[in-house]
């Protein structure tokens, strides 16, 4: 699936670890050190320079704070770079989970500008163990996103999903939101 604007946009199924963008996103924990789902695969197949420079960063700042985004080196990713974000977790959406993940979405985008990167691929942010429901999840992602790459910046910004069904909403959502 395409969009119509300047920057090539993209919902995918697929793995996040082997997309060639320039840079994947991480749906990391606070303790940036390495956890479940994409978490864990990105840091079993990126190896331990990832890890490592993780440390260093909360060694110097403490914590990644929830809807914040901080980056290392790819490590042995076919990505140059991670950008690892915390999204909330679920506790039934009255406890500021939309206004967090929907910093984690656009912190990412912002973080990349910053370094000058023009391809970037996202999971679904919060889904897994976290517990935020697809279709509340893929609605805040999908108009975070868009709403940032009508900027002149990116080459390329793709959402790739794990599975069938979360891809499914994930497009059923764009098309929603297109229509509007």
């Amino acid at each position: 699936m395409t969009t119509k604007f300047k920057t090539k946009f993209t919902i995918i199924k697929g793995d996040i670890t082997e997309q060639d963008s320039q840079a994947i996103v991480n749906a990391a924990n606070s303790s940036l050190m390495g956890g479940g789902g994409v978490d864990g695969a990105i840091h079993r197949k990126g190896g331990p320079q990832i890890l490592a420079e993780c440390k260093e960063i909360v060694n110097k700042q403490g914590q990644c704070v929830p809807g914040e985004a901080v980056i290392t080196s790819g490590g042995k990713l076919k990505a140059a770079y991670v950008i690892h974000t915390v999204g909330p977790i679920w506790r039934g959406g009255n406890s500021g989970e939309a206004e967090v993940l929907r910093n984690a979405y656009y912190n990412c985008l912002q973080l990349a500008r910053l370094r000058n990167i023009k391809s970037l691929a996202f999971p679904s942010i919060s889904t897994g163990a976290y517990k935020y429901p697809w279709e509340l999840a893929a609605q805040i992602a999908l108009e975070t996103i868009i709403a940032n790459i009508k900027k002149p910046h990116f080459t390329e910004v793709k959402l790739v999903l794990f599975n069938e069904d979360i891809y499914k909403v994930y497009v059923d959502t764009y098309k929603k939101i297109s229509r509007e």
